[in-house]
C-alpha cells in the first residue's frame, strides 16, 4: 500500500474531534474546549467562517449531515445541539437527552432522521424528531450496558446500532424507532428488532476497553479496537464467528473499514495501521506512514523520557519530533473519499493539533 499525505495544521490544542461537510469544502473541529470552528477552504489555506459557541462545557463529538447539512454536537456539559445553517448563520436546537452524565459521541443515522448520543451514563440515547411537537427527543438502551459508551456506529439499514464500551465489550442494538421508519427487515445480526433490543455482544477476552466501533460496508461484519491493543472483528454472516489480534503496539483510540477485508487503525503510535480480515483471521498489514519509523518513535521517546529523568527536564538541543505525520495521539478517523466499500481518502486528527488528509490505494 502506498499513501501521500496533506497536512494541515490548526495550532497547537489537540482537536477533539472533526466532521466534514458533503463536498469536503467545509470542516468543523472542536480545539479541545467548549467551542466549534467551521472553515472553509480558500485558496491554500482554511479560513474560519463560524464559532457554534452554544456548549458550556467541552464538545465531545460533532457529525455533518451529508444531505440535509445539519450539524449535531455533544459534549460533557450533557447537551447535544442540532445546528441548521440559515442565511450564513448557524442556529442552534437543544436537545433534551435526559442524562446525568457527559456525552462523549454522537452520530447520525444513514436516512438522517435520527443520531445517536453515547454517554457516560452508561446508556444511549436514540433522539429522533417529533412533529407534532417541534422538537428533537429521545429513547434510551440502558441494558446491558454497564459502564461509560465510548463510541458508536449505525448499521447500513438505519436500524441497528453497534457501541463500545469501558466495561470491555462491543454490542449490537436496535434503535428501531416506529415512528419515524418503517418496519426493518431481517438481517445475518437477527430478526427481533424492538428498540433496545440486544442483537449481539462480544468480547475480546482481553481486559482492554473498547474505544472505537465500525461495521463494515454491507453490515455483515463489526471490527473494534481496544485500549489492550487489540483489534476484534466479528463476522455476522458466518455464525458470528469473532475473532481477535493482540498486538504489541500502543493502545488503538480509532477505526474504520476501508474496504471489504480492510480495517484502517490508529491511536497512541501516532501513525495509521492496516488489518486485513481473511480466511477467519485478523492480520497486520503495514502502516501509512513509511516503514521503520516505529523504531525511530520509540528511540526519540525513550531518549526524550530518560533526559526528563535525569535531568528533571528535557534536556535543550534533544530531538522529541517523532518520525510519523502525526506528532501525537490519533484519536479519530473518519472515511474523505469514497465509501467503507472502498476508500480512496481518510482523515485523522489527534492531540498535536493536526488534521491530515492520507490518499491511498488498497
Amino acid at each position: 500500500m502506498s499513501s501521500n499525505t496533506e497536512v494541515h495544521s490548526f495550532g497547537i490544542e489537540p482537536i477533539t474531534c472533526h466532521a466534514w461537510n458533503a463536498d469536503r469544502t467545509r470542516l468543523a473541529l472542536s480545539p479541545n474546549n467548549n467551542e466549534v470552528h467551521i472553515y472553509s477552504y480558500s485558496g491554500d489555506r482554511w479560513e474560519k467562517t463560524a464559532e457554534l459557541k452554544e456548549h458550556f462545557q467541552r464538545v465531545t463529538g460533532i457529525d455533518w449531515a451529508p444531505n440535509s447539512n445539519r450539524i449535531v454536537t455533544s459534549g460533557a456539559d450533557r447537551n447535544a445541539y442540532v445546528w441548521v445553517e440559515e442565511g450564513g448563520n448557524w442556529k442552534p436546537t437543544l436537545v433534551i437527552l435526559r442524562i446525568n452524565r457527559a456525552a462523549t459521541y454522537v452520530k447520525w443515522s444513514p436516512d438522517e432522521n435520527k443520531f445517536a448520543v453515547a454517554s457516560g451514563a452508561r446508556l444511549i440515547s436514540i433522539c429522533y424528531f417529533e412533529k407534532e411537537n417541534d422538537w428533537w427527543v429521545s429513547k434510551h438502551i440502558k441494558k446491558p450496558l454497564r459502564s461509560t459508551v465510548t463510541s458508536i456506529d449505525w448499521h447500513p439499514n438505519n436500524v441497528l446500532i453497534a457501541a463500545g464500551s469501558t466495561d470491555f465489550k462491543a454490542r449490537v442494538f436496535s434503535s428501531y424507532v416506529k415512528e419515524v421508519e418503517p418496519k426493518p427487515a431481517a438481517t445475518v445480526w437477527g430478526k427481533k428488532m424492538t428498540f433496545a433490543n440486544i442483537m449481539a455482544e462480544f468480547s475480546s477476552g482481553g481486559g482492554g476497553w473498547v474505544h472505537s466501533v465500525s461495521f463494515s460496508a454491507n453490515g455483515e461484519r463489526l471490527a473494534w479496537v481496544g485500549h489492550d491493543a487489540s483489534v476484534s472483528i466479528a463476522d455476522g454472516a458466518n455464525s458470528m464467528i469473532m475473532t481477535t489480534i493482540k498486538t504489541s503496539f500502543l493502545p488503538f483510540m480509532a477505526c474504520s473499514w476501508i474496504g471489504e477485508s480492510s480495517v484502517l487503525v490508529a491511536g497512541h503510535d501516532c501513525t495509521p495501521m492496516v488489518f486485513t480480515y481473511t480466511g477467519g483471521k485478523v492480520q497486520y498489514s503495514c502502516k501509512l506512514d513509511q516503514e521503520g519509523q516505529a523504531k525511530a518513535t520509540k528511540f526519540n521517546a525513550m531518549k526524550h523520557f530518560q533526559s526528563m529523568d535525569t535531568r528533571g527536564q528535557a534536556a535543550e538541543g534533544n530531538s522529541i519530533n517523532l518520525n510519523t505525520t502525526h506528532q501525537n495521539t490519533i484519536t479519530q478517523v473518519c472515511v474523505y473519499s469514497g465509501t467503507k466499500a472502498g476508500v480512496n481518502k481518510i482523515s485523522t486528527s489527534g492531540v498535536d493539533g493536526k488534521l491530515v488528509v492520507w490518499d491511498f490505494k488498497v
